[in-house]
């Protein structure tokens, strides 16, 4: 999926707001996750047609389609027709909205798609700066340096990342990013 940053162009502060594109048919158009601490999304789907899986419900959603997942639904969508974009909007009720301490990472690696990876690496280490004690910013920063082929990098990355929370090894095994480097006998197991 490709991540559009509605809220961070527009200057939006008071709900979040993100676009999704998928190229193709079968290609994710909405991250797997769900959101556990009340927090409320709605997607439109823009363009195209998606299915989301809902929990256990799938829900087939044609352009101009609105799908509520009410807080802890887990959700995913993926594209049923080319092209197609789905925009996301989302707000813990009552409470003022705090912007994701993760936007940078969708930053950096949209200039990385773009062909500007100094740009991209200064967003995520940007991120990591100012949450140096999470592992996510270290993972992702993993992630970007494996696809831009610094393998030396990206195994530091990873190790730190698995050294603030060992679930970063059980996401590591699975992600095609660490495809190139998971023989590599450094590559923490």
């Amino acid at each position: 999926l490709v991540w559009r940053p509605v809220r961070r162009r527009l200057g939006i502060e008071a709900f979040g707001c993100n676009a999704y594109t998928a190229e193709k048919a079968g290609d994710r158009v909405v991250e797997e996750h769900s959101e556990q601490d009340g927090h409320e999304e709605l997607y439109l789907v823009a363009r195209g047609r998606a299915t989301f899986k809902l929990d256990d419900q799938e829900v087939d959603a044609p352009a101009g389609t609105f799908v509520y997942c009410p807080p802890g639904t887990r959700r995913v969508a993926h594209a049923a027709e080319d092209g197609t974009a789905v925009v996301a909007f989302g707000a813990k009720p009552g409470v003022p909205h705090e912007i994701s301490k993760w936007e940078q990472i969708f930053v950096a690696f949209g200039h990385l798609r773009n062909g500007d990876e100094a740009r991209g690496r200064e967003e995520i280490e940007a991120a990591i700066s100012q949450h140096p004690g999470e592992w996510q910013g270290y993972y992702n920063a993993a992630c970007f340096e494996a696809q831009t082929g610094n393998r030396e990098q990206a195994l530091a990355h990873l190790r730190r990342a698995a050294d603030l929370d060992g679930k970063a090894l059980e996401y590591a095994a699975e992600d095609e990013d660490f495809d190139a480097l998971r023989d590599d006998p450094e590559f923490p197991r």
